[in-house]
């Protein structure tokens, strides 16, 4: 008999309790700080032109690009009142995650040629997929805000894919941000916040230089116009129902999963905020405001902007629950 099977029978006896192994902690995570830990960048490859067809269900997806609060959820409504355009709810792919349990799976996809990142490509790709097929339309437009942080990897995910950079006005985006949750989020936090997501967002469009760029304040100042120019960068006839693309329920709209409030229901486009004055831009955005057009300000290094580096970037999913 074992020293564990005496101890316990003893133990038994004396107290009624038992000694029982404690369960290994998950590996890659601290039991003292479980949300601490980074997941290791997956590996993958980057499908070629001629791989496309046999590697992906879809074709020319499209990502809207932008921060929190910039507008995103407005666009996504208007795209999917296209006849072609299906828009899905926020479907926060980079915390969808695929892994092999043990030594065998993992032997067994490495012989096909397929890494852990590869796997997340192909559910990441199905799942998009189904929904388009699903809705009966030609392209689908995914609108998360984390993709800001990982427009690389759905680039190499989907070479073909297309990006739409929705921008805002910083201050604006802060301010709105601010004023989801104040308690919780002082401005000056919020402004850090919102600085990261803007300077990710700002990385990539600097690196298409086959994107399409929209401002938040021209959709809702000139909605036609800029729904035209949307439609023609994608290729699809204009469709003015895109103006008015219907009040939407509580069920329509799913608290986390994007702006769900009373603006967004009413189902045409409401106007936006007033701008602010320059003189009401606080110093850490004024770079980002300056490289985005909406001051006069000469300089467009948003890079070493104060307040710029204030820690490292959120992970691609993990934007607390609040609209945007």
């Amino acid at each position: 008999m074992s020293l564990a099977r005496h101890l316990n029978r003893a133990l038994t006896v004396t107290t009624g309790l038992q000694v029982r192994r404690a369960p290994r902690a998950a590996k890659g995570k601290s039991s003292a700080a479980p949300q601490a830990a980074e997941r290791p960048s997956a590996a993958y490859r980057c499908p070629s032109a001629e791989e496309l067809a046999t590697e992906r269900l879809l074709r020319r997806p499209v990502f809207i690009i932008s921060s929190i609060r910039s507008g995103s959820t407005l666009l996504r409504m208007m795209a999917g009142a296209h006849p072609r355009l299906h828009t899905a709810h926020e479907l926060h792919l980079g915390r969808v995650n695929v892994s092999c349990d043990n030594w065998h799976s993992e032997h067994a996809m490495s012989a096909l040629g397929l890494a852990r990142g590869d796997l997340e490509h192909l559910l990441w790709d199905r799942v998009m997929h189904r929904e388009l097929v699903k809705a009966g339309k030609d392209f689908i437009v995914e609108k998360t805000p984390a993709n800001a942080y990982m427009y690389r990897r759905l680039k190499d995910c989907w070479p073909d894919a297309r990006f739409v950079f929705l921008l805002r006005h910083p201050e604006s985006v802060a301010r709105s941000w601010h004023e989801s949750d104040p308690v919780k989020r002082p401005y000056d936090k919020a402004v850090t916040d919102v600085l990261r997501y803007m300077t990710a967002v700002e990385e990539a469009r600097t690196a298409d230089a086959d994107g399409f760029t929209v401002r938040y304040e021209d959709i809702t100042a000139d909605p036609g116009r800029e729904m035209r120019r949307l439609c023609a960068f994608l290729g699809v006839d204009y469709a003015p129902a895109m103006l008015n693309y219907g009040r939407k329920s509580g069920g329509e709209l799913v608290r986390g999963l994007g702006d769900w409030r009373e603006n967004i229901r009413t189902g045409t486009v409401q106007p936006g905020r007033a701008l602010p004055k320059e003189d009401e831009i606080p110093e850490r955005l004024r770079a980002m405001c300056a490289a985005w057009g909406y001051t006069s300000q000469s300089t467009a290094d948003f890079s070493t902007a104060p307040g710029v580096d204030s820690g490292p970037a959120p992970r691609p999913d993990s934007r607390p629950d609040s609209p945007s």
